[in-house]
């Protein structure tokens, strides 16, 4: 028996429970949000889309979520992580059901746009109404977890929880190409919004079955001391000694939280990198139909072989920082270092166009390499706001650094429907794909960089 059995065996192991919830929640965050990528060739054909009609679609959700984020974050710290991770739940799943009503959608709201001279087709509307309500409900997703996971784990094990919720969106990424075209084949694109968005009502009832605060659940006698102990045992170190008396739900001023620099740290290390994740997980379906001709049920293959590469980069990025623990680097150097070695993997996606003509094999392999490297350093840089923020802000600094990666993500959306558009029409369209694709390569490294000048040793805050 290894030595992490033996730390469960004494002390008890519920709050891998409670990472099993945060799990399951993300692989459903991430099966809603890629319903509309998988289902884009087929309804860019029904209804006649262009490349800026779907990117226009994928920007509405990454403005809307990069704003809502913001919010969720303050929300979850102020009403408190096992109501607001439900209330996050329940809204992105009616938000995902509304997709199967879109085009009615569209249809009510357009003349009213077309009043004030916004002027869309009725499809495309009804879709960006269906994906604003998403990402309202999703910004709270990260957040909550990353929160709990900072109520539930010491600092050693913190960036290995986080790197096995965070898989949870590889699996939703993997069930989705398998499930969602069968299901629009058989039954309409309708019921794939429909019963996937169903599936985060169920959630809700283990959540609220299974989860409080270690103090409560201590209390109710759910865990033992030892375990409550093992868990707090970093707050002498990181938080002020008397913050177990402190209210978790006191405000802290946002002005006062962008005063560090430990937060724009956060915020570039997101800025440069979550538009990357957000572009594959938008674009792959129509940059293989692009580049490779393949239709909605052809897809299911390379991208569940994609993103089970990906599965591995998140729990072994979560791994990694403890690697170089175990010969003597304390946390934050080791998370850095881990971190440099992980931005460096995604230039291999340099290759992908170069090499593609061979096989369609080779830029799938190597865009997996490269999104795995994403999880891996998603997992660590979550990490590094709960290693240097008390817990009451945690939540409001995920939602800062979450925003500005949903800017990017809009940045990027919008830069690539535009480009593509443009190569498309001069019969190029693989060209496009070539520049998207060399700075998803090299934007690790440039975070990275910014992150360790701005914090070049740590630093635990203390508000």
């Amino acid at each position: 028996m290894n030595k992490f059995n033996n730390i469960n065996e004494k002390i008890g192991k519920y709050r891998w429970t409670i990472c099993s919830l945060l799990f399951f929640a993300t692989t459903i965050n991430y099966l809603d949000r890629q319903v509309l990528s998988l289902l884009q060739p087929s309804l860019s054909a029904e209804y006649g889309w262009t490349d800026n009609d779907y990117a226009n679609i994928t920007a509405a959700f990454t403005f809307c979520y990069a704003i809502a984020v913001l919010f969720a974050g303050r929300f979850i710290d102020w009403i408190g992580t096992k109501k607001g991770y439900a209330w996050a739940i329940a809204v992105w799943s009616i938000g995902a059901v509304i997709h199967a009503f879109a085009i009615g959608i569209g249809g009510a709201v357009s003349p009213v746009l077309s009043v004030i001279g916004i002027v869309l087709p009725v499809s495309v509307l009804g879709f960006i109404v269906g994906r604003v309500v998403l990402a309202i409900g999703e910004a709270g997703n990260f957040p909550a977890a990353v929160k709990t996971v900072a109520e539930w784990f010491p600092r050693k094990e913190r960036s290995l929880a986080t790197g096995i919720f965070n898989s949870g969106a590889n699996i939703g990424a993997i069930i989705a190409p398998l499930t969602v075209p069968l299901l629009a084949e058989s039954l309409g694109w309708q019921s794939a919004f429909i019963i996937v968005g169903g599936i985060g009502f169920l959630w809700i009832i283990f959540w609220l079955l299974f989860y409080d605060s270690p103090q409560k659940m201590l209390a109710k006698g759910k865990i033992s001391q030892a375990e409550y102990d093992y868990i707090n045992q970093d707050n002498i170190i990181v938080e002020k000694p008397k913050e177990e008396t402190v209210n978790t739900k006191e405000k802290v001023s946002w002005f006062s939280l962008l005063g560090y620099r430990q937060t724009w740290s956060f915020f570039f290390g997101k800025f440069m990198t979550d538009g990357v994740w957000w572009f594959f997980l938008f674009w792959l379906p129509a940059y293989l139909k692009d580049q490779y001709s393949m239709e909605n049920t052809q897809v299911s293959l390379p991208l569940t072989v994609l993103y089970s590469m990906t599965m591995v980069g998140s729990i072994c990025g979560g791994w990694f920082p403890a690697f170089f623990m175990k010969r003597g680097f304390e946390p934050y150097k080791a998370r850095m270092t881990a971190m440099l070695i992980i931005a460096l993997i995604p230039l291999v996606v340099l290759m992908a166009q170069p090499l593609g003509y061979i096989s369609m094999w080779i830029p799938v392999v190597l865009i997996g390499i490269g999104c795995s490297a994403h999880q891996a350093w998603s997992a660590n840089i979550y990490t590094t706001v709960s290693d240097m923020f008390p817990k009451k802000a945690v939540a409001s600094i995920i939602g800062i650094g979450t925003m500005a990666g949903g800017i990017s993500g809009v940045i990027i959306s919008k830069a690539a429907g535009t480009l593509f558009a443009y190569y498309r029409s001069l019969g190029h369209i693989e060209t496009g794909y070539t520049i998207v694709f060399s700075f998803c390569a090299v934007a690790y490294l440039l975070a990275w960089c910014i992150m360790k000048s701005l914090v070049p040793k740590f630093k635990p805050v203390l508000i």
